[in-house]
């Protein structure tokens, strides 16, 4: 007899918001023009990556929970 089990819960990928400008910047979609390949967490994109719509550097972005979008939605 199989007994039923859950299935693992995958953590979704945490998104982050460009407080300039709004921009979402989310790991599934990445930043190909960029050279960001989709699945690259935030935390993996150099250091000198800028947002692909203002130019704010990485230290402009705060990290949105996982229910949240960008202030002011």
């Amino acid at each position: 007899m199989s007994v039923g089990s859950a299935a693992p819960t995958v953590p979704q990928a945490r998104r982050w918001f460009c407080e300039p400008c709004g921009f979402v910047y989310d790991p599934a979609e990445g930043d190909p023009d960029s050279g960001i390949e989709p699945g690259t967490p935030f935390e993996e994109i150099p250091d000198d990556w800028m947002c692909p719509i203002c130019g704010a550097t990485k230290a402009d972005f705060r990290e949105l929970g996982p229910d949240e979008t960008f202030p002011g939605m």
